[in-house]
């Protein structure tokens, strides 16, 4: 058992104008083999949180405390967050030019293994993971990320989730750009990464169309830096009715 543990995190980031807060105070626990949705308007802090526990430089952590296995993670570098087991995938992953996808994923999971891979079953492994998310062979010889569709980009996190197996996975619009068929193939890749390891999902989303097929435990409302209302699946479906409109004006 994993547990994820974010206490009245504080998240400010430096703008122009000076440093603006963003986060004001959230508290979140996940758990191995529980499926959180982070739901809420634009601007209200979702991705700043995802961003905050992967350990972007961007953002500053201004109060709280974020622990994985009651391991202080606001002590680790990014490197030291990943080998401990976290995973981030990116709503706007980046290209990594001149790096193909095939070393790209072999030297990620030989730094959180501490060994290489055995090569035979490393290759029949990525061929399965593959085949699952009906992805091309001749995918692992394209750089990363670069020239791929939004659809392959997030195919490829979520190749990534499957190969590299972490405790906690945190998933930030993944849904977005994708088509009803692309949605549906990167969910069942969430759904067995989940079953085949008893991972815990942090899925941020706006819609509710994801969680048609990745079944949330609990949702929780973002509005202005804070979780304003906290449930189970049926709050999603209410959101899906009702919008937010009555936390942002209760928030103004």
């Amino acid at each position: 058992m994993s547990k994820l543990e974010i206490k009245n995190l504080h998240v400010s980031v430096n703008t122009d104008q000076g440093p603006k807060q963003i986060l004001r105070g959230v508290d979140l626990t996940i758990s191995s083999g529980e499926t959180h949705a982070v739901m809420g308007p634009n601007g209200s802090g979702k991705s700043t949180l995802a961003y905050s526990v992967a350990g972007h430089p961007k953002y500053e952590i201004t109060d709280g405390e974020i622990l994985l296995d009651g391991e202080n993670v606001l002590e680790m570098s990014v490197d030291e967050r990943a080998r401990a087991g976290l995973f981030l995938a990116m709503q706007y992953p980046v290209e990594v030019p001149g790096v193909s996808v095939s070393n790209f994923l072999r030297t990620a999971k030989t730094a959180i293994s501490g060994e290489a891979p055995a090569l035979r079953e490393w290759v029949g492994d990525l061929k399965t993971a593959m085949k699952n998310l009906r992805m091309d062979s001749d995918f692992t010889e394209r750089n990363v990320n670069e020239g791929f569709s939004g659809g392959e980009k997030k195919r490829h996190e979520i190749l990534q989730l499957e190969l590299l197996k972490p405790r906690i996975a945190i998933l930030d619009e993944t849904d977005s750009g994708l088509d009803v068929d692309a949605l549906k193939i990167v969910s069942e890749g969430v759904n067995r990464a989940k079953a085949n390891t008893d991972l815990g999902v942090l899925l941020i989303t706006h819609y509710t169309r994801i969680l048609r097929y990745i079944q949330p435990d609990f949702v929780h409302v973002f509005v202005a830096g804070k979780v304003a209302e906290q449930g189970g699946p049926e709050l999603a479906e209410r959101l899906e009715a009702e919008g937010y409109d009555r936390y942002l004006k209760a928030s103004a």
